[in-house]
């Protein structure tokens, strides 16, 4: 068993958590300080697309962005010398871009749900802009942002069609422990598979079981 897959997948989907946490909270905030409710409609509506759409199709978009010959991607080459498209950093590209809209998601609604008054509190005190953000809006609505955390990142675990897209699935350098599975079911080892296949398993059984302790403090019985 070739365990380059599982390597590769637990350091994309560290540093994919690592951006999606920031990017996910600064996004959710910024999103809620835009006045024009049209234009805030617009930009949740942006920022959640990935969601729904078929990661293939993201995939499509995001090698359109970064393709060799695509103005972003010559931008990356030339500051960086070094290309995005099929490399280890294009998996870690495809998980964000996947995974962002769950972090995104829970975290508006954790700001959404908090106790105004607290906020007008904040603002009495003279707390404004990010003071706010990490000082009061992160620490009050830490549930919100620990379950979009952990959704986020078993996604990221998970990502296929937007990495197969984007990173390709070179063995021992993009092949991710999901690339992995297809793999080497088309290759007919299916005791491998298995392999990978329970490893997912278990991380997902254990991502399920945070959410569920983390949210069972109901007293209600039915």
């Amino acid at each position: 068993m070739d365990f380059n897959p599982v390597y590769i997948s637990l350091k994309t989907t560290v540093c994919a958590s690592c951006i999606t946490y920031v990017l996910g909270i600064l996004s959710a905030y910024l999103v809620l300080r835009i006045r024009n409710r049209k234009i805030r409609h617009i930009m949740d509506v942006i920022l959640t697309l990935p969601l729904v759409l078929p990661p293939t199709v993201a995939g499509f978009f995001l090698l359109y962005l970064f393709g060799n010959r695509r103005p972003l991607g010559i931008l990356i080459q030339q500051l960086f010398g070094q290309k995005v498209v099929f490399t280890w950093a294009a998996t870690v590209i495809a998980a964000v871009v996947v995974s962002f809209p769950l972090m995104y998601r829970s975290v508006k609604a954790g700001f959404e749900q908090l106790n105004q008054s607290i906020v007008e509190e904040a603002k009495m005190l003279g707390l404004g802009g990010f003071g706010m953000l990490w000082r009061i809006l992160v620490p009050c609505t830490m549930p919100a942002i620990l379950s979009g955390t952990v959704l986020s990142t078993t996604r990221a675990l998970g990502e296929f069609g937007a990495t197969a897209m984007l990173a390709g699935n070179i063995s021992g350098k993009t092949r991710t422990l999901s690339l992995a599975v297809y793999s080497e079911v088309a290759a007919g080892n299916m005791d491998i598979a298995g392999y990978y296949v329970a490893i997912i398993l278990v991380v997902a059984f254990l991502a399920v079981m945070v959410l569920n302790v983390k949210g069972d403090h109901s007293d209600i019985k039915l």
